[in-house]
């Protein structure tokens, strides 16, 4: 694509960056295919090649975005599809993130959408503000058909029946290995995950100790930033990504680490990103020794011993998270892991599409995700799986809240399989679940 930007303009590390990125763009529409929003609108614009045309326009004539523009890229669910599909290689996350900050920075939204993006960016990264606001939400959920705004109804049906207690598995702390040490590693206990499913991470930490790592939860980590970098929220992205830099480099400095683990794929890809979004920063160094140890729980589990467990008749229907697969390129490892764990293992039709969840897409585009979700959810039903498996809390509540299929996230699976307690979603009311016998 040719690109008429400026030398003025190209001083801009961000202009510099999406010219990059536009010029790699041959216009082939490959994209087209594997985009949600095209499947579900149908609507050029509603692709990464016509969000790539309203991107360039935008940026290179400085041009206040309109409306128009900005709904258009709003529906992106950065469900990086597009780079996967790309034979040009086009770094689509890079251009739209830069997209949706120069919007942040030119644009001013209906005072709704300012109210309702301020009050997530506030709630959201914060485990007690949010458990606070699922108690809210629950006593709300009675009045929701007074809620004129379809986001608000979104916001309402969020909550959880029930909300787990605090975990102190997540307080910064160091977890001894059973047996000999093989690895340290620090372990990101994340924010909203903290609030809505504290089995996650105490299942990471019985696996990863079983196996023989000793775990960290650092000091002064805690959400990733990628709520807000989605946004276009830059400062308040780095200011809560620099915290996790600081207290992940004086663990590296100190006793040392082998891996930073992120069990929400979400997170591991805002994590992996970090390299490239403090490039131009005083702690451009330390912010890429991060990102090079940061791993998925998936790809430290395929380096360490996981015992090979007997086949079972348990069917598990895997959804492979978009910020997995696409965004971290991580396609086999959780699915080897489960059946080397013994489980029987299944996908479902046209797993590359996105489940509609997308970080706060659900809440901010709850139409577009409605049908997302109720595509996904069709397609895992099909194979009539026993359980479905995840690696990504978003995925899993937004699954969730449309099947009756208990849904866990794989590390649950693999820790129960190995020794670990039955997973808890596996015995909740209502949930239709097989006899599985308990797994050794």
């Amino acid at each position: 694509m040719q690109t008429t930007f400026t030398e003025k303009q190209l001083e801009d590390p961000g202009v510099q960056r999406a010219n990059e990125i536009l010029r790699a763009c041959v216009h082939c529409g490959f994209c087209t295919a594997t985009c949600p929003t095209y499947q579900v609108l149908g609507d050029e614009l509603d692709s990464p090649r016509g969000r790539i045309y309203q991107i360039k326009d935008m940026l290179e004539n400085e041009r206040v975005p309109d409306a128009k523009t900005v709904m258009h890229i709003d529906r992106c669910l950065s469900c990086l599809a597009c780079m996967t599909t790309c034979p040009s290689g086009v770094h689509y996350m890079h251009l739209v993130d830069h997209a949706r900050e120069y919007i942040e920075a030119t644009y001013k939204r209906p005072f709704t959408d300012r109210a309702l993006r301020w009050l997530l960016a506030r709630i959201l990264p914060y485990p007690m503000r949010f458990r606070w606001a699922m108690i809210g939400a629950k006593l709300g959920r009675p009045f929701r058909f007074l809620m004129p705004d379809a986001r608000l109804r979104a916001m309402l049906d969020m909550a959880p029946k029930s909300i787990p207690p605090v975990s102190r598995n997540d307080d910064p702390q160091s977890f001894v290995p059973v047996g000999g040490r093989k690895k340290r590693v620090a372990l990101m206990t994340g924010c909203a995950q903290r609030a809505l499913n504290t089995d996650i991470n105490d299942a990471t930490i019985r696996l990863l100790t079983r196996l023989g790592c000793e775990v960290v939860v650092a000091e002064g980590a805690g959400c990733c930033g990628a709520l807000t970098h989605h946004m276009g929220k830059a400062n308040e992205s780095h200011a809560t990504a620099a915290k996790n830099i600081r207290a992940w480099c004086a663990e590296i400095d100190g006793d040392g680490l082998d891996a930073i683990v992120i069990n929400t794929s979400g997170c591991g890809t805002t994590v992996k990103d970090y390299g490239h979004m403090f490039r131009n920063d005083p702690l451009a160094e330390d912010a890429t020794r991060v990102s090079d140890i940061a791993m998925d729980v998936s790809e430290i589990l395929m380096q360490l011993d996981l015992p090979e467990g007997a086949t079972k008749e348990t069917v598990v229907a895997y959804h492979a998270a978009c910020s997995l697969q696409h965004g971290q390129q991580i396609k086999t490892f959780p699915k080897d892991l489960l059946k080397r764990a013994g489980f029987t293992v299944v996908e479902p039709a046209d797993s590359h599409l996105c489940c509609g969840s997308a970080g706060t897409y659900n809440l901010m585009q709850p139409g577009i995700s409605g049908q997302l979700k109720a595509r996904k959810v069709q397609t895992l039903e099909a194979k009539n799986p026993d359980i479905i498996a995840a690696g990504n809390i978003g995925c899993m509540m937004q699954i969730g809240s449309g099947t009756d299929v208990p849904i866990v996230h794989t590390v649950e699976l693999l820790d129960w399989a190995t020794g670990g307690p039955q997973p808890r979603a596996l015995t909740e009311p209502g949930k239709q679940v097989p006899d599985i016998p308990i797994l050794r």
